[in-house]
Protein backbone atom coordinates (compact mmCIF):
# COMPACT_ATOMS: atom_id res chain seq x y z
CA UNK A 1 0.00 0.00 0.00
CA UNK A 2 1.31 3.44 -0.88
CA UNK A 3 1.55 6.29 1.53
CA UNK A 4 1.53 8.75 -0.55
CA UNK A 5 -0.46 11.53 -0.25
CA UNK A 6 -3.01 12.66 -2.69
CA UNK A 7 -0.66 16.14 -2.91
CA UNK A 8 2.22 14.38 -3.35
CA UNK A 9 1.09 11.97 -5.89
CA UNK A 10 -0.05 14.70 -7.90
CA UNK A 11 3.25 16.39 -7.29
CA UNK A 12 5.27 13.65 -8.67
CA UNK A 13 2.96 12.91 -11.29
CA UNK A 14 1.67 9.11 -10.09
CA UNK A 15 -0.95 7.52 -10.70
CA UNK A 16 -4.72 8.16 -9.25
CA UNK A 17 -5.84 4.96 -8.14
CA UNK A 18 -2.30 3.36 -6.58
CA UNK A 19 -0.29 6.49 -6.11
CA UNK A 20 3.22 4.53 -7.34
CA UNK A 21 3.00 4.04 -10.77
CA UNK A 22 4.50 6.57 -13.35
CA UNK A 23 1.93 8.70 -15.56
CA UNK A 24 4.66 9.60 -17.94
CA UNK A 25 7.58 7.85 -19.36
CA UNK A 26 10.40 10.11 -18.91
CA UNK A 27 11.32 13.04 -17.04
CA UNK A 28 8.67 15.66 -16.07
CA UNK A 29 11.30 18.68 -17.83
CA UNK A 30 11.66 16.52 -21.09
CA UNK A 31 10.67 18.31 -24.55
CA UNK A 32 10.36 14.56 -26.01
CA UNK A 33 6.63 13.28 -25.99
CA UNK A 34 5.08 16.18 -24.56
CA UNK A 35 1.86 14.74 -25.58
CA UNK A 36 2.34 11.31 -24.36
CA UNK A 37 0.94 9.96 -21.56
CA UNK A 38 1.10 5.98 -20.63
CA UNK A 39 -2.06 4.21 -21.24
CA UNK A 40 -1.80 2.15 -18.21
CA UNK A 41 -0.64 2.54 -15.06
CA UNK A 42 2.37 0.37 -14.64
CA UNK A 43 1.67 -0.60 -11.17
CA UNK A 44 -1.89 -1.47 -11.13
CA UNK A 45 -2.64 -1.22 -14.66
CA UNK A 46 -5.35 0.77 -14.43
CA UNK A 47 -6.74 1.96 -17.57
CA UNK A 48 -5.16 6.32 -17.53
CA UNK A 49 -6.84 6.90 -21.28
CA UNK A 50 -10.43 6.53 -19.89
CA UNK A 51 -11.97 7.50 -23.40
CA UNK A 52 -10.46 8.44 -26.71
CA UNK A 53 -9.08 12.69 -27.05
CA UNK A 54 -9.84 12.70 -22.83
CA UNK A 55 -7.22 14.94 -22.52
CA UNK A 56 -8.51 17.63 -24.98
CA UNK A 57 -10.35 19.33 -21.20
CA UNK A 58 -6.64 19.21 -19.70
CA UNK A 59 -6.56 22.78 -22.82
CA UNK A 60 -7.98 25.18 -20.31
CA UNK A 61 -5.80 24.11 -17.51
CA UNK A 62 -2.79 24.58 -19.68
CA UNK A 63 -4.31 27.78 -20.64
CA UNK A 64 -5.16 28.87 -17.07
CA UNK A 65 -1.35 28.16 -15.99
CA UNK A 66 0.33 30.23 -19.04
CA UNK A 67 -2.31 33.07 -17.90
CA UNK A 68 -1.22 32.92 -14.04
CA UNK A 69 2.70 33.05 -15.99
CA UNK A 70 2.20 36.05 -18.45
CA UNK A 71 0.75 37.96 -14.90
CA UNK A 72 3.64 36.71 -12.80
CA UNK A 73 6.34 38.23 -15.35
CA UNK A 74 4.21 41.33 -16.09
CA UNK A 75 4.02 42.30 -12.32
CA UNK A 76 7.83 40.65 -11.60
CA UNK A 77 8.96 43.16 -14.41
CA UNK A 78 7.15 45.89 -13.01
CA UNK A 79 8.47 45.69 -9.36
CA UNK A 80 12.02 45.00 -10.51
CA UNK A 81 12.20 47.26 -13.37
CA UNK A 82 11.50 51.03 -13.21
CA UNK A 83 9.95 51.30 -16.71
CA UNK A 84 9.61 48.17 -18.42
CA UNK A 85 10.08 48.35 -22.31
CA UNK A 86 7.91 46.23 -24.47
CA UNK A 87 10.21 44.23 -25.94
CA UNK A 88 11.33 43.36 -22.26
CA UNK A 89 7.54 41.84 -21.57
CA UNK A 90 7.64 40.06 -24.75
CA UNK A 91 11.21 38.32 -24.48
CA UNK A 92 10.47 37.64 -20.94
CA UNK A 93 6.59 36.27 -21.54
CA UNK A 94 8.14 33.46 -24.78
CA UNK A 95 11.37 32.81 -22.95
CA UNK A 96 9.40 31.35 -19.47
CA UNK A 97 6.93 30.18 -21.99
CA UNK A 98 9.33 28.01 -23.75
CA UNK A 99 11.12 26.85 -20.79
CA UNK A 100 8.02 25.96 -18.49
CA UNK A 101 6.03 24.49 -21.37
CA UNK A 102 6.83 20.88 -20.78
CA UNK A 103 5.71 21.18 -16.97
CA UNK A 104 2.69 23.08 -18.23
CA UNK A 105 1.38 20.66 -20.41
CA UNK A 106 2.29 17.47 -18.04
CA UNK A 107 1.07 19.14 -14.89
CA UNK A 108 -2.38 20.41 -16.83
CA UNK A 109 -3.14 16.50 -17.79
CA UNK A 110 -2.15 15.33 -14.38
CA UNK A 111 -4.39 17.72 -12.57
CA UNK A 112 -7.03 16.84 -15.15
CA UNK A 113 -6.85 13.36 -14.60
CA UNK A 114 -6.79 14.02 -11.06
CA UNK A 115 -10.14 16.37 -11.04
CA UNK A 116 -12.32 15.12 -14.37
CA UNK A 117 -11.49 11.09 -14.10
CA UNK A 118 -13.68 8.35 -12.19
CA UNK A 119 -10.37 6.45 -10.93
CA UNK A 120 -9.85 6.88 -7.22
CA UNK A 121 -7.46 5.65 -5.03
CA UNK A 122 -7.90 2.44 -3.25
CA UNK A 123 -5.07 1.92 -1.59
CA UNK A 124 -5.58 -1.79 -1.61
Amino acid sequence: MSKISKTQAILTAKCPNCREGDLFEGSKMSFKNLTSINHSCPVCNANLMPEPDFYYGAMYISYAFSVALVITALVALNVLIEKPELWMYLTSVVVANIILLPLMLRYSKVLYLYLASKLKYRGY
